[in-house]
């Protein structure tokens, strides 16, 4: 496994939509670990292929607590098949670091997608696992948190974004 460098704002390799996934192999599996080891280590609840530079339809959720194990899930070519309710979360990202924000978004989704062998699995879920399902696909869609506030917040975000890059 290896550590990836995780791409930040305003990179504009963050901007561009991933391509679906067709070849479920072994290498999709060591960028699955490589990802998960990255996730883990920076740390984070979640992390999307294209923020590590790689265009591909994946992203990486564990959202398991202190103390816990570990509950890694693989969603590769997922989408949303429902979404209900709304919900305010504080959000931040890896690719937004010494930033977050209240973000807007449904309360309960209801996600389809492949697991790193190519099998289909369903999923409902709701509180912070539906809103990192649906931060991590707007990743993959090229859409990040910024896209998701206000002009001001917008600019503070930058600044907060700044500031950990120039104090790293």
């Amino acid at each position: 496994m290896a550590l990836l460098p995780i791409l930040t704002y305003p990179d504009p390799r963050l901007r561009e939509k991933a391509a679906p996934v067709t070849v479920f192999d072994a290498a999709l599996q060591q960028l699955v670990d490589d990802m998960a080891e990255t996730m883990y280590a920076a740390p984070g609840v979640g992390l999307a292929a294209n923020q590590i530079g790689v265009l591909s339809r994946i992203f990486i959720i564990d959202i398991a607590g202190e103390g816990e194990p570990s509950d890694l899930k693989v969603f590769v070519n997922p989408e949303l098949i429902e979404t209900t309710g709304l919900q305010t979360y504080e959000e931040g990202c890896l690719s937004f670091p010494g930033a977050s924000e209240d973000i807007k978004r449904a309360a309960e989704v209801t996600v389809r997608a492949q697991n790193a062998k190519g099998e289909f699995f369903e999923l409902q879920a709701d509180g912070l696992l539906a809103v990192a399902i649906q931060h991590e696909n707007d990743h993959i869609d090229g859409v990040l948190m910024i896209d998701k506030v206000n002009p001001m917040v917008r600019r503070k975000i930058s600044r907060q974004v700044q500031r950990a890059a120039h104090s790293a």
